[in-house]
């Protein structure tokens, strides 16, 4: 079994409509194709999104008893279903599911004139599925017969800006992370790339990332320390409902360009503040970055013993406060680094001690400080 690469990720939305608007005008996606019952897609409207490497469906139950209306009803707008490409979905359907995975979707195939789609679907974490995808002839054409192409000019946003999926970043409940990463190494032949223990401002987790051999699907697993008290991990898994995806994290190629281009365009970034630009290269080394715009842009800078990477995370786009986006740029990072929790947090305080703020506010303010 060859797991090449992230195909697409699926969103279950209530409104797939409103979410392609968001994705579109502000995040720069395309809209690529669309389905719903009148291609035999019963009970639903799903809309393809095209930017660069990335296909992002997003799909809407029309009926109560769909499957995407009842993960809404739960959990709320999320990633319901990461597509993983393989070579042989059917072989490796049969292989992963005698590894012990939970079957789903057996294979079906869809076919076109010059493209035959195969597609699978197993258990991952949570409600979270895993799609198999093997893809013959066109491969602009989604899923032949389930999905009208659809010329990229209904949303206007910019190509270029993304580049790929990097990661995703998923949550698990306490004491359910070793297990976790044990299911993806045994049933999915992953292999941990990094692990760490994060300490701030009293709160505390467990970290470990897995990636598939082809180095081209990386998953962030986050579990909360229960001997310390709570932070955003035990946040979001009470608003979500249980374990998730708690951000995707997308490649640029230049994200200060990539960030000035969304700011302008209504995207909400998480704030750093700037103090922890006063010490960073003495942290990370010297930045091929002018200072001042990463301190205007609020994008973080770390390293790890490949090379630096860039980084910023935006606000959530959902009323639950659960999914949120990260922009990634890599400068010969491999992995993540590890000062970035740190570094913010110990700046904010010495922000806020100097405008005379209690140790206090200072730890309740860092809280939403993200991994």
């Amino acid at each position: 079994m060859d797991i090449r690469s992230i195909d697409h990720i699926e969103l279950f939305v209530g409104d797939a409509r409103q979410a392609a608007f968001y994705f579109g005008t502000a995040v720069g996606f395309r809209l690529a194709g669309q389905g719903g019952p009148e291609t035999g897609l019963a009970g639903q409207r799903s809309l393809l999104l095209r930017q660069a490497d990335i296909r992002m469906v997003l799909t809407s139950g029309l009926t109560a008893g769909h499957r995407a209306s009842a993960y809404v009803q739960r959990h709320g707008d999320g990633i319901a279903v990461v597509a993983l490409e393989v070579d042989d979905a059917a072989g490796a359907y049969a292989e992963l599911v005698g590894r012990g995975a939970t079957p789903v979707t057996p294979p079906a195939t869809f076919t076109g004139t010059d493209a035959e789609v195969v597609t699978a679907e197993v258990a991952g974490f949570g409600d979270v599925l895993h799609r198999l995808v093997e893809r013959r002839g066109d491969r602009r054409e989604f899923l032949p017969g389930a999905f009208e192409t659809t010329e990229p000019t209904e949303l206007a946003g910019d190509d270029g800006l993304l580049a790929e999926i990097d990661h995703l970043a998923i949550c698990v409940p306490p004491g359910q992370l070793d297990a976790t990463v044990a299911h993806y190494e045994r049933v999915f032949g992953f292999a941990q790339i990094f692990t760490e223990h994060v300490e701030v401002a009293g709160q505390a987790m467990n970290s470990t990332v897995v990636q598939s051999p082809s180095g081209r699907v990386t998953l962030v697993l986050l579990e909360p320390d229960r001997s310390h008290r709570p932070g955003q991990i035990d946040a979001f898994l009470t608003e979500h409902a249980g374990a998730g995806v708690q951000h995707l994290g997308l490649r640029t190629d230049d994200i200060v360009t990539a960030v000035g281009a969304l700011r302008s365009r209504g995207v909400r970034f998480a704030g750093t503040p700037g103090a922890y630009y006063d010490d960073l290269e003495r942290r990370v080394g010297p930045v091929d970055a002018p200072l001042d715009r990463l301190r205007e842009l609020s994008i973080l800078v770390d390293r790890d013993h490949g090379g630096q990477l860039l980084q910023i995370f935006t606000e959530s786009m959902h009323v639950r406060r659960t999914l949120f986006l990260e922009l990634i740029e890599r400068r010969g990072a491999l992995t993540f680094g590890s000062g970035n929790i740190k570094a913010l947090y110990e700046a904010k305080e010495r922000e806020l001690a100097a405008a005379g703020a209690t140790p206090a506010v200072a730890a309740g303010t860092a809280q939403g400080v993200g991994a």
